[in-house]
């Protein structure tokens, strides 16, 4: 199975999803590795990425869990997923596929990317990815988790989800 933790810059998918990975005892993947150089030059200038911009980083990220799921892998990955559009390309890489929606108040997004230290993705671009999420209300294959909680909690709650279905 591959998992997704999606959701805005700054909602905690890279923390949650190693948490996740190593309740699962599985690999995770940090899917900002997948962007392309100039993706992350753009980001890290400030500028937003287009559809066109994310096309190759999606693409690479669905090859991977095609072949993850092809060698009946596990594997926990970040990517922020903000579109329909978006999750459907990994949707029709794999069936055998879960989202993690981090859902949460965009004040404490903001707060925690004002925080962030070395991170290629400056706080003025928050506002552009809150703009662009589309919300996976009525998707099936999603478990919207609040993350105004501990991580450690909420990566409890996740596994008791999850694990049944591995």
């Amino acid at each position: 199975m591959i998992i997704v933790v999606m959701g805005i810059s700054g909602s905690g998918k890279s923390t949650l999803g190693q948490l996740l990975a190593d309740g699962l005892n599985v690999p995770f993947e940090e899917g900002d590795a997948y962007h392309s150089d100039e993706n992350v030059k753009k980001m890290a200038a400030g500028i937003p990425l287009s559809d066109e911009d994310r096309k190759p980083w999606l693409a690479t990220l669905a090859d991977a869990m095609r072949t993850w799921d092809a060698n009946g892998e596990t594997r926990v990955v970040s990517c922020s997923s903000l579109r329909k559009s978006y999750r459907d390309i990994f949707r029709e890489a794999t069936d055998n596929l879960r989202f993690i929606f981090l859902d949460g108040a965009k004040e404490l997004v903001r707060a925690r990317m004002a925080e962030r230290q070395s991170h290629f993705m400056p706080v003025q671009l928050i506002e552009s990815q809150i703009a662009a999420l589309e919300v996976p209300d009525g998707e099936e294959d999603v478990i919207r988790i609040d993350i105004s909680r501990d991580p450690e909690a909420m990566a409890e709650e996740l596994l008791g989800k999850v694990k049944p279905l591995l």
